[in-house]
């Protein structure tokens, strides 16, 4: 009997490790590799198995891209990635071109647009948004309630150094803690210098189902480097491995 309860009780340790590993791998966040201009860089995160790719339409940012060119480099992407569009106040109009060029799946808004506008970017072009904001302190994050149940996703970017003209891919980051006050309701991505020597810490703080790299994976600003995109989703894998089921 004393045989028959140690066997019992190490095959019940046993399952919890398995569930706890399952948990762990279902637990794994969405990859955003934002930025990407070359065809090398976007099959190589897709190789590595990127659920979005974005395409950055703000003309003073080093990571621009054509509308046209970025449609043609979007194309390896279309069924294994979701392709983001990345805007800053776009007008219609400009969003008419990206739109019809690109085709993206989301339309992710850099800017100051108000949950009205939103609204209307939704209903004319049927596509789910994504809206971003720029966290640097618990009062910044007040804003998004104006949003939930209107942008269909967040993400929160470090506010950019004073200086810059950039409202994202700075290579700076916030005090992530600040979003452990966020309600577990709220999707979000984490973006803001995430690189392969902090990516660990931000999502065991944070927990976000998304992360979003840019900066963090180039040699310099706007050039994607394919060795950086390995290491960088090579350490999100070490993050994401099951310390518990690991250690039994």
């Amino acid at each position: 009997m004393i045989e028959a309860s140690y066997n019992s009780a190490f095959v019940a340790i046993w399952l919890d490790s398995k569930r706890i590993s399952c948990h762990f791998a279902a637990m794994k966040p969405d990859i955003k590799i934002c930025g990407l201009k070359t065809a090398e860089t976007i099959d190589r995160a897709l190789a590595r198995g990127a659920t979005h790719i974005g395409f950055i339409f703000f003309e003073k940012s080093p990571r621009y891209v054509e509308p046209d060119i970025a449609g043609k480099l979007a194309e390896p992407a279309r069924g294994k990635a979701k392709i983001v569009a990345v805007v800053v106040n776009p007008t219609n109009d400009d969003l008419d071109e990206i739109v019809a060029l690109l085709k993206p799946d989301i339309l992710q808004l850099h800017g100051d647009e108000s949950p009205e506008r939103v609204l209307t970017i939704k209903a004319v072009y049927g596509l789910p948004v994504m809206k971003a904001f720029s966290v640097r302190t618990a009062d910044d994050l007040k804003r998004v309630e104006a949003y939930i149940g209107v942008a269909d996703r967040f993400l929160f970017d470090a506010k950019p150094p004073k200086g810059s003209d950039l409202p994202g891919g700075n290579g700076v980051s916030f005090d992530w803690s600040l979003l452990t006050w966020l309600d577990d309701n709220v999707d979000y991505m984490l973006s803001g210098g995430l690189n392969k020597g902090n990516v660990a810490e931000a999502l065991a703080i944070t927990k976000a189902p998304g992360i979003d790299a840019s900066s963090g994976v180039e040699s310099a600003p706007g050039v994607k480097n394919v060795a950086m995109i390995d290491e960088f989703f090579d350490a999100v894998e070490r993050a994401n491995q099951p310390e518990t089921a690991s250690g039994s």
